[in-house]
C-alpha cells in the first residue's frame, strides 16, 4: 500500500473512532456498525486505482462506495471533521493539503 493510502486510512480510522465514541457512546474499541464501516472503508482504500496520486474521496471522479455506506461515511465525516482539527491537527492539515489536488492521477500520469 502507498504511503498516501496509509495516511488516508489512519485519517478515516481516527474519524470513525471519534464518531463512534461521540454518537454511540463507546469507550473502548468500536461498536459493530462502526466496525463494519471501518472494514468497508479500508477495503475501498486498498482497492483504490489511483494509489499515490489519490485526492480526497470527496473529489474523486470514481465513487466506489455503495449508496448505503456512502451515507454512513458522510455522517461520520460531518460529525468528526470539525473535531479532527482539535484532536488530530497534523492529520487534518495533511488531509487538507491532499484535498488541494483537483483530481486524482492514475499511475503513469504526469503531475
Amino acid at each position: 500500500m502507498h504511503p498516501r493510502n496509509i495516511r488516508e486510512n489512519k485519517t478515516v480510522r481516527a474519524m470513525i473512532r471519534i464518531y463512534c465514541r461521540g454518537v454511540h457512546g463507546t469507550r473502548t474499541g468500536l461498536c459493530s456498525e462502526c466496525d463494519e464501516i471501518m472494514a468497508y472503508a479500508e477495503e475501498r482504500l486498498n482497492k483504490c486505482p489511483y494509489g499515490e496520486g489519490k485526492t480526497t474521496c470527496a473529489k474523486c471522479p470514481i465513487h466506489c462506495y455503495n449508496p448505503e455506506m456512502r451515507d454512513k461515511i458522510l455522517a461520520v465525516m460531518r460529525y468528526s471533521g470539525p473535531k479532527m482539527i482539535y484532536r488530530h491537527p497534523i492529520m487534518t492539515f495533511l488531509h487538507f493539503i491532499d484535498g488541494l489536488r483537483n483530481e486524482s492521477l492514475k499511475k503513469g500520469e504526469n503531475v
